[in-house]
């Protein structure tokens, strides 16, 4: 995530509160992007880099549509800086999309048979015992139970 810069205006009121978390998040995600992937396949050098930016966007809208803890200007100054994700949080708030851990795993276009990824497929619909792990992102599983 690129430094957010503040207008001349300044961050909104509850900045503050939300900024270390932020901050930490940050942090995390230079180190994954610094990290060697030595070993491992060419796509799971990514993988780290989407649960951080999922697990940004998800604290931003916890914070704004469960929690009610930060205000609509603050929320609405998240998504124009690039924080959160708008259209990752518009697929959350739809329903059966409440666990959605990318936008990719569900474009059709992006798999072999124009199908939704396999990690959207319901545990209770695969076999036993099966491993399921995304191409995309390494998500094990964001359709249900």
């Amino acid at each position: 995530m690129p430094k957010v810069r503040h207008s001349k205006r300044g961050p909104p009121e509850g900045w503050d509160l939300i900024e270390p978390t932020l901050d930490e998040l940050d942090m995390k995600m230079r180190e994954a992007e610094q990290d060697p992937h030595d070993g491992k396949r060419k796509v799971e050098g990514v993988w780290p880099i989407f649960r951080i930016h999922h697990q940004r966007s998800r604290y931003i809208y916890d914070l704004y549509h469960k929690r009610k803890a930060i205000s609509k200007e603050l929320y609405n100054y998240c998504i124009e800086k690039g924080v959160a994700d708008e259209n990752l949080i518009a697929k959350w708030k739809k329903p059966g999309y409440g666990n959605l851990c990318c936008l990719r795993c569900i474009q059709t276009r992006d798999t072999t048979h124009g199908t939704t990824c396999i990690c959207r497929v319901p545990r209770s619909k695969l076999e036993e015992g099966r491993v399921v792990e995304c191409v995309h992102c390494g998500c094990r599983g964001c359709g249900g139970k």
